[in-house]
């Protein structure tokens, strides 16, 4: 397939098709021997056995875009730790010590990591003798009332042949932005965001911390595919949930071959030790929702550990992917004829004239063509709607992946036009327009409270049992009434019992007496 800009139809909403089956039967054919449609998860939230037993090391996403605002840089970002509810304390939500957060760059093709940026972790905590994460309200990342932090280290591996030819530190000691408590213990979060954003060695910048989960999509999937007639969508799940968010921004210069060879591969990787000291790699992200969607049970822990440079071996379930022919099965929706040429191209070898490298090896990665600018409209279907800097060329944060891979998956690239989406058009927070771009992780605490509902006092203490102060006696709450009523179901219910207790013990009696 060679990338063409054109105009597009309006796009309807139309009632999302599994969206964890997206990437479609054949987004991922990598790294798993025998691959048809499995359970899915939002992007990689969750969706291997093993790794959803080990959050900390769940790589959720990944992102790499030519950065909007200084188009000379690209940027690139990965999440960890999926499902982080905000009010989780009180040891919320640190990056994992003892692991390796790495990205990958192929700079020529071949399927093989040339550059590998690795950050790694470190924990302090400044008072044992407390549970709590902070002891006052925190105004810096050096304020003393932080009572656990974190820093890392950032290294440039240099390799050749999948051997390391060189390492050089670029970032040292640099702090971590915390879990954002609440309003009263964090009352201005941006301004530890801010503090955290650093330069680095090269002329990059980098930025580790908690960040609203930026991926967006309908996951009620799993309720007989949206209520099991299509009826349940348009519900963001991810909203209000953050991610652990890792952000760097380096010059284009670095990470590209040349400017004659300007595409790029990215994927990212987490390591950890294992009980004999070494590493194991217990977790791969490059293009979303690929082990989710069509790698079974058995074989998904097999794919987080597995390497791009072999994905080649699994080109046939690629090519004829079973999901098209349950949606043909399913929905009436007529599947295209194999073999589907088209979704290689985009997810294993990169679209011809646009981010198809020479020579290609076929892997699953993100490919970027880091010589398309960036746009200052961009479109949420990206090339589908005529925007060549958007997925599949890189991802952007704004980019609507889910309906994107649903309609290439249904044959948008052979001319079988379908307008399939999941209602879910944006993200419930806005992006931002510098640096490291993410949104603000949703605090822990509602902040100020609504402190007029209906006419009515809302606000509530802890000091009387969480009693709403509605200016009425306490005795004629609505709360009260409801505990009464409470209590006096449950001293029915005793009363019932016991009843029912002795009627059995009395027939009990009188069978003894009858024998």
């Amino acid at each position: 397939m060679t990338a063409t800009a054109r105009g597009r139809r309006g796009v309807r909403p139309v009632a999302a098709l599994v969206a964890g089956a997206l990437a479609a039967g054949g987004l991922a054919a990598a790294g798993a021997t025998a691959l048809r449609p499995g359970q899915a998860h939002a992007s990689s939230h969750r969706e291997a056995p093993l790794i959803s037993a080990d959050p900390q090391h769940d790589n959720t996403d990944v992102y790499a875009f030519v950065s909007p605002d200084k188009p000379d840089t690209t940027t690139l970002v990965a999440n960890w730790l999926p499902f982080e509810e905000p009010a989780g304390g009180p040891n919320f939500y640190p990056f994992a010590e003892k692991s390796q957060h790495d990205i990958h760059i192929d700079s020529d093709g071949d399927g093989q990591g040339d550059l590998l940026y690795r950050w790694t972790f470190d924990t302090q905590t400044k008072n044992g003798n407390t549970f709590l994460y902070n002891t006052g309200p925190v105004t810096g990342l050096d304020d003393p009332d932080l009572n656990v932090t974190q820093t890392y280290d950032i290294d440039l591996l240099k390799l050749k042949d999948q051997k390391v030819v060189s390492t050089s530190k670029i970032a040292n000691d640099v702090p971590v932005a915390p879990s954002n408590v609440g309003k009263a213990s964090m009352p201005n979060y941006k301004t530890l965001r801010d503090q955290a954003v650093r330069k680095v060695e090269g002329g990059g910048t980098a930025f580790a911390g908690q960040a609203d989960d930026p991926f967006f999509l309908d996951l009620r999937v799993f309720d007989l595919l949206y209520g099991g007639d299509l009826s349940e969508v348009g519900r963001d799940t991810l909203a209000g949930y953050n991610v652990n968010t890792i952000a760097l921004q380096v010059p284009t210069a670095e990470l590209r071959q040349s400017e004659k060879q300007p595409v790029i591969g990215v994927w990212s990787t987490t390591q950890r030790k294992n009980a004999k000291g070494g590493w194991t790699q217990v977790s791969r992200l490059g293009s979303p929702l690929v082990n989710e969607v069509v790698v079974p049970r058995k074989d998904k822990d097999r794919f987080n550990a597995s390497h791009p440079w072999n994905d080649a071996d699994f080109l046939p379930y690629v090519t004829k992917p079973e999901l098209p022919k349950l949606l043909q099965k399913i929905y009436g929706l007529k599947a295209p004829a194999e073999p589907r040429d088209d979704l290689v191209s985009v997810f294993l070898t990169g679209v011809k004239g646009l981010t198809q490298p020479p020579n290609v090896r076929p892997a699953e990665m993100l490919r970027l063509n880091t010589s398309v600018k960036p746009t200052d409209s961009p479109k949420r279907l990206g090339v589908l709607d005529g925007d060549n800097a958007g997925f599949p060329n890189g991802r952007r944060l704004t980019d609507d992946v889910v309906d994107i891979e649903l309609q290439a998956v249904a044959g948008e690239l052979l001319g079988n036009k379908n307008d399939l989406g999941d209602a879910v058009n944006a993200n419930d927070q806005a992006f931002g327009a510098t640096f490291p771009y993410v949104a603000l992780p949703t605090a822990g605490s509602r902040g100020p409270t609504a402190k007029k509902a209906d006419g009515e006092d809302q606000t509530r203490s802890a000091l009387n049992g969480g009693a709403a102060n509605t200016g009425a006696s306490t005795g004629s709450s609505g709360d009260t009434d409801t505990v009464l009523i409470a209590s006096a179901a449950a001293g029915a219910a005793g009363a019932l019992l016991i009843g029912l207790g002795l009627a059995w013990w009395r027939t009990r009696g009188r069978r003894g007496d009858a024998a």
